[in-house]
């Protein structure tokens, strides 16, 4: 297994993106399996947002302080979703604006997951060696051990009321 942080992020995303797909696809009723879809997606996202927040955001901007702006967008992105996250985790899938509010999500990390993919990864991967994309990739391993799964959680919360009073 890879410890290179970019292929670890990438590997998430693509899971991300399954979840994603299986909900846009569930159908009009389908709504114990669109909150079984979307309690995972919650859940993966938490654990994604908390150790890129935690770990290679932080590292990268120090390390490669020219794409500095890029780190403060995706820091913006992360608590656009931790705020839908916290919000979907309070509803339940009858809920008149549960497949809106999850479709906004979707619409929101999916950009979020393009750009980082396209625009910043490559500048990341460029600019650190592969060592270092293996030592941030190790730490976010354990990070993610220990990582909050529920948007509600302490955890998770601090990153995003942090993101407001930064």
């Amino acid at each position: 297994m890879s410890t290179d942080a970019i292929v670890l992020l990438k590997e998430d995303h693509k899971e991300i993106r399954k979840l994603f797909t299986e909900f846009e696809n569930a159908g009009q009723n389908a709504e114990a399996t669109k909150g079984r879809l979307v309690d995972k997606i919650l859940e993966l996202l938490t654990v994604h947002t908390y150790i890129e927040n935690e770990c290679m955001y932080p590292e990268v901007r120090k390390l490669l302080p020219e794409v500095e702006d890029d780190v403060l967008e995706s820091y913006e992105e992360h608590h656009v979703a931790d705020v839908l996250c916290v919000e979907l985790s309070m509803m339940k899938p009858e809920d008149e604006r549960f497949d809106a509010k999850t479709t906004v999500l979707i619409e929101s990390v999916k950009h979020h997951m393009d750009e980082e993919e396209s625009e910043w990864f490559p500048k990341v991967r460029e600019g650190l060696g592969r060592k270092q994309l293996q030592e941030i990739g190790a730490r976010m391993i354990e990070l993610k051990k220990k990582a909050p799964r529920k948007p509600s959680q302490p955890s998770a919360l601090k990153k995003a009321v942090d993101a407001i009073l930064s």
